[in-house]
């Protein structure tokens, strides 16, 4: 075992546990101010280092935190088998229930969490093994058919390159017939899905009724265009998941039922509140959002311009990414050039302007189509 430092003070410990028919890599840390509750987190595919929701976002709970890696001989696993094999399994229980003891905590005490792959974990071991809290992001219930189908590497792992149609309808009905058969009908459970999300008529809607009968079982399916596909549902949710577990955590299982979340609209204008405010606001705070009147067709360099009235200059950004600035002229006038010809393809370039305060406005989104070198076209 190892220990790393860790964002907000926290020691991470990293290790390895081999008492089990497979090694089990983990990450932990422990809680603050006493907390008597530990959060378990399972892993999504493509997650950093195969450890999910290990982006920082979990420094600030209080709890003790236990990521279990997802990496076995090299490959994903579901946490559940190799060739077959359920020993991962057994060995990822182990470890677990190993935690739990040596924190003098029972298993109504934890909260289970993952995405994708990872959600799908949350559940099984949630269910099969006991514990009280369960939050699941976007999980896959059909797990063979799923991996066979667009993972075919992991199926392999998991069942063996020889396996059978048995063997995948067997996988495939390994979490939907634990849903109907547990007998920890008391958990709480938080499952998250979004109407965007291909997987949700494939993967959510036609097992929802499992639970029935489920003391409180609870579903938030969000509708928002910052959830448009599979692997952005997790990220626009994070709010969401962050608040679940805090309050699982301090002992509080909100009982939510059926519930839609989302219907942000980003294209959203405001004009009153915008007039209210440059009428009102304090000396400085207030920046009109910068106008944009290239690109256009035309050949490169590609130019951007435009007007920002009353700022001193201007940003562009892509993809989080700080691209460059330009100062603005006493008229308002401003333009940038790359220094390098764009890449071909798709580009969304967000723009945003700063007073002589710092102050900055809402950003003006262009979007632009490079369609070879030397042509750049504004998208419609």
């Amino acid at each position: 075992m190892s220990r790393t430092s860790a964002a907000h003070g926290r020691r991470m410990f990293t290790g390895t546990d081999t008492s089990g028919a497979a090694p089990v890599d983990y990450r932990f840390f422990h809680a603050r101010g006493g907390n008597r509750r530990l959060v378990v987190v399972f892993a999504n595919f493509q997650a950093p280092d195969e450890y999910g929701w290990s982006t920082g976002v979990l420094d600030t709970l209080r709890a003790n935190v236990l990521w279990i890696r997802d990496s076995f001989d090299g490959h994903n696993s579901y946490y559940l088998c190799q060739e077959g094999d359920f020993g991962i399994e057994d060995s990822v229980a182990a470890l677990i229930d190993r935690f739990v003891t040596a924190l003098d905590l029972t298993r109504e005490d934890c909260v289970l969490l993952g995405t994708s792959k990872g959600g799908s974990a949350a559940l099984y071991f949630g269910l099969k093994y006991g514990y009280r809290n369960i939050v699941s992001v976007v999980p896959q219930f059909r797990i063979g058919s799923y991996v066979e189908n667009l993972h075919p590497r992991t199926a392999a792992h998991m069942l063996g390159r020889d396996a059978t149609d048995a063997d995948v309808r067997a996988l495939d009905e390994a979490l939907p017939a634990l849903v109907r058969e547990s007998a920890h009908r008391d958990a709480n459970i938080y499952l998250i899905s979004a109407v965007d999300d291909p997987q949700y008529t494939t993967e959510i809607e036609p097992h929802l009724t499992l639970f029935a009968g489920y003391d409180n079982f609870n579903f938030i399916l969000t509708d928002s265009p910052h959830a448009p596909a599979h692997d952005r549902v997790a990220r626009r949710n994070v709010p969401v998941v962050m608040a679940l577990v805090n309050l699982l955590i301090d002992g509080i299982a909100p009982r939510i039922g059926f519930a839609r979340n989302g219907y942000e609209d980003p294209d959203t204008r405001r004009p009153a509140v915008d007039a209210h405010l440059r009428a009102t606001a304090a000396p400085g705070t207030w920046v009109e959002a910068p106008q944009v009147t290239a690109p256009e067709a035309g050949h490169e360099p590609v130019r951007f311009a435009g007007v920002a009235a009353g700022a001193a200059q201007v940003q562009l950004w892509e993809n989080a990414r700080f691209l460059g600035r330009a100062q603005v002229a006493e008229d308002g006038a401003w333009s940038w050039t790359p220094r390098a010809p764009m890449a071909r393809g798709e580009h969304v370039v967000k723009v945003l302007a700063l007073n002589a305060h710092g102050a900055d406005s809402e950003r003006t989104v262009v979007r632009c189509r490079v369609r070879n070198d030397r042509e750049v076209a504004a998208a419609a």
